[in-house]
């Protein structure tokens, strides 16, 4: 089976991550309020991995965003796109453990 290049993502002390196990639990623990997060509409042009390099300092968690708005797996969405941004890492990390 071919692995997509956003399959997995390198994180915490070189420990690899998979992204495809990770994301339902983050989209249901923002739905059940149990992660903080932030809401914030899609502006045009803005981008997910832009929004995680201004949110977390590194663009390649891009998809922690997408997760957690439910939207798939695109950088790029509509302007008006409603997302949830969670605004603390360690809830994202420890759901891994």
């Amino acid at each position: 089976m071919a692995l997509g290049r956003y399959t997995f993502v390198k994180r915490l002390n070189g420990q690899k991550i998979s992204t495809t196990d990770i994301s339902s639990k983050i989209y249901f623990a923002v739905q059940n309020n149990q992660i903080g997060f932030s809401v914030m509409n899609l502006a045009e042009l803005q981008r997910l991995d832009h929004i995680a390099a201004n949110a977390y300092g590194d663009a390649s968690l891009w998809w922690v965003i997408a997760s957690a708005s439910g939207i798939g797996w695109t950088l790029q969405c509509p302007a008006g796109t409603i997302l949830r941004v969670p605004t603390d890492l360690n809830q994202i990390f420890s759901m891994l453990r």
